[in-house]
């Protein structure tokens, strides 16, 4: 896109300018001070030499002490543009010849030489003094002090600065030039590449390649390979991948089918369940009854007893039927989940509950329960399953006590609990809780199929959820539902 490429040609350009000013500058400061620090060492040195000079040809001056000759001796200093002002000093420290280019010159700085040297340079950043012993045959008469200003070398300074400006102003344009012929060879091949991948990300087409060149630098040629390398990659990955799909898809309609199929076959098996078992047992149970108001009068009590014996067996094979058929449809129920209150649904069955236990002194606890997400009708069951499992093996006590609540969760899922006080299991058996015909006690103990637990399971897991239960012998027991987080 022309955007894009206007954006990298940019980018390289700055790069490349960036680079190319900061390498001049650097270079030219480097330049420029090792100029200064040489050029400064030279003005001292030629300040030291006048000094010396100076000091030579003052020693007649001093020795007669001829004042006018030192004073035409610092006058020839003059001619050195960069000298601001000379003295000449006794030993004792009086001024004995000056010179001052102006009438306000600056005098020369006192220089304390130390002993058994001859001068003292003081640099500062304007200006360098020299202090210069005058020495006679081994005695000190007198003192030559020169301050000189530094001028030349900022003047020097300018200029070099001047011209490092116009070497970086040269060097950059000619740097600018060479990107933009550099850039024909980088940023464009590149831009190819970046238009090529964008296409692939949007339309999805692996089999998009971008176009390989003669001419290019071996990394762009390398990284054109690549890509498209790693774009024959992908695409060959993606046709194994929608093979794959296709068969998973194919897999899934026939499995699809066989499941409709063996539906068809559980729900006419249920029906011959239902038709076929039930009228023998109806037999059993209307033969049984008619032989009792036969032979009422000369059966014995035995007699009696077997035929209650076979009507009740009847009637519990006929109730192990309906449970059976019930779990069975339990599994292919479809679920319809709505937002369902705990405490009005707990409420309605207990009511149902309380039916069966009419007679018996129950202490309910219901606490506030929360809103869950669940399918009303098959929650409902849940509910009313564990309420009777609660009120049934409670039924040992003399006054029960039944608790009902649930226990908040950071996550947002929901748990809920139905506790009783009643005879309890021993927890090394609770694996056979949830299964289908499993019981824990006795049936002459407590009635039941042992299919109620098994369906709560069921429905909970319909929805997501886990159920499981505690408890110990003759102390109760407790069952948890969790549901999940909508």
């Amino acid at each position: 896109m022309p955007g894009s490429s206007y954006d990298l040609s940019r980018s390289l350009t700055r790069l490349n300018m960036l680079v190319s000013g900061t390498a001049l500058v650097l270079a030219g400061v480097a330049f420029a001070a090792y100029d200064l620090f040489t050029f400064r060492d030279y003005v001292v040195h030629q300040l030291v030499a006048q000094a010396d000079l100076t000091a030579a040809n003052t020693e007649a001056a001093l020795e007669r002490s001829d004042q006018a000759i030192a004073a035409g001796t610092l006058t020839a200093l003059g001619r050195s543009p960069d000298i601001l002002s000379a003295r000449i000093l006794t030993e004792t420290g009086q001024v004995f010849a000056s010179f001052d280019r102006a009438t306000d010159a600056a005098a020369p700085p006192h220089i304390a030489i130390p002993a058994g040297r001859l001068e003292q340079t003081l640099v500062t950043m304007r200006s360098v003094a020299v202090a210069r012993r005058v020495v006679v045959r081994g005695a000190p008469l007198g003192t030559v002090v020169i301050l000189s200003s530094l001028h030349s070398l900022y003047a020097r300074l300018q200029r070099y600065l001047v011209i490092m400006a116009g070497v970086l102003v040269a060097s950059l344009f000619a740097a600018l030039l060479v990107s933009r012929l550099a850039q024909r060879a980088i940023s464009t091949p590149l831009v190819q590449l970046a238009d090529v991948a964008r296409r692939v990300s949007n339309e999805r087409d692996y089999s998009i390649r971008a176009p390989e060149r003669t001419g290019l630098s071996f990394e762009v040629q390398s990284a054109i390979r690549s890509f498209n390398e790693m774009l024959g990659q992908v695409q060959a990955r993606d046709r194994s991948l929608q093979a794959a799909r296709d068969q998973l898809e194919d897999r899934v309609r026939r499995r699809t089918e066989e499941l409709d199929v063996t539906n068809r076959e559980l729900e006419a098996f249920s029906y011959s369940v239902s038709h076929d078992l039930r009228a023998p047992l109806r037999h059993v149970v209307g033969f049984a009854s008619l032989l009792e108001q036969r032979a009422g009068g000369s059966l014995d009590d035995r007699a009696r007893a077997y035929v209650k014996t076979i009507t009740e067996a009847a009637q519990r094979m006929g109730q192990l039927i309906d449970d059976l058929l019930a779990f069975s449809r339990m599994g292919r129920a479809s679920l319809t989940p709505e937002q369902v209150n705990l405490g009005r649904l707990t409420s309605e069955a207990k009511a149902e509950v309380e039916l069966d236990a009419a007679g018996r002194e129950i202490v309910w606890t219901i606490h506030p329960l929360p809103t869950v997400y669940a399918d009303p009708a098959l929650l409902r069951l849940v509910l009313v399953n564990l309420l009777s499992n609660a009120v049934k093996y409670s039924g040992t006590r003399p006054v029960a006590h039944i608790e009902v609540g649930s226990t908040p969760q950071p996550d947002g899922s929901t748990l809920i609990y139905v506790k009783d006080d009643g005879v309890g299991f021993d927890m090394q058996y609770s694996a056979k809780l949830f299964g289908v015909f499993q019981r824990l006690h006795r049936a002459d103990e407590f009635s039941g199929t042992g299919i109620g637990l098994a369906n709560v399971q069921r429905i909970v897991q319909r929805h997501g959820g886990r159920v499981w239960a505690e408890s110990e012998l003759d102390r109760g027991a407790t069952f948890y539902v969790w549901f999940p987080a909508p």
